[in-house]
């Protein structure tokens, strides 16, 4: 849990566009928030996220995964370059590489995900693909904690979207964007205000929140836990 009255430092990791990046900083950058983005570290030289994020005034760096010998060896100086920054919080954004066991031991209970499915269904790639094919009337989204296993650990939020006849995979991609978006942006304040703890039997709890689901409805995004502030 951060501290009331203390900025919440956040490191944004990503490998592409970072449309959730975009969200997250817009978050961060709103005066009723308490966080700040320090930094986005990409993969990638090319990720078009960094051009945004740079011309937001964000801090950008490149660590590129091909640089290095091993996973080992680039997860090692990656973690530096997070450190550096100092964060409470380091949030993937749409970052493309699994990460070794040593790296999530060392942010542990600081290293946040967003995947394309409602885990436990649908780990790993193609998430979308999986959905259409097992005809699936309903896909998601899950902001999570990270831990060693892929696409697994305690859950913060999930996000769904209805599955129509006529979908294709860029159909259900684009509309679960919108519900990405606005998950992470809710996630991110309720870092910002402390709020998140994770108990003993690693189950995320947040404080004054009786629900963290999301939906996406003709009236857009929805979650009963905006009724109740």
């Amino acid at each position: 849990m951060t501290p009331k009255n203390d900025a919440c430092r956040l490191v944004v990791l990503i490998s592409g566009r970072g449309s959730n990046m975009q969200a997250i900083v817009k978050t961060a950058q709103d005066t009723g928030v308490n966080a700040r983005v320090c930094a986005v570290i990409s993969n990638k030289p090319d990720a078009a996220g960094l051009v945004w994020a740079h011309e937001q005034g964000v801090d950008t760096r490149v660590v590129s995964h091909r640089d290095y010998p091993s996973r080992e060896a680039f997860d090692a100086d990656l973690a530096r370059a997070i450190d550096a920054y100092e964060p409470h919080y380091v949030l993937l954004a749409g970052f493309m590489r699994v990460l070794t066991p040593a790296f999530v031991e060392h942010f542990n209970g600081r290293l946040i995900n967003i995947h394309p499915s409602l885990l436990p269904a649908f780990p790993g790639l193609h998430t979308h693909q999986q959905a259409l094919a097992l005809g699936v009337q309903w896909h998601g989204c899950t902001v999570h904690f990270v831990t060693p296993v892929l696409d697994h650990g305690p859950i913060l939020a999930q996000g769904i979207v209805p599955v129509m006849a006529s979908d294709t995979i860029n159909d259900l991609s684009d509309r679960l964007l919108s519900v990405e978006h606005a998950m992470y942006e809710r996630v991110v304040r309720w870092l910002a205000e402390g709020r998140v703890t994770l108990d003993a039997l690693q189950r995320v709890h947040v404080q004054g929140v009786a629900t963290r689901s999301f939906v996406l409805t003709s009236q857009g995004v929805q979650s009963p836990e905006f009724c109740h502030e």
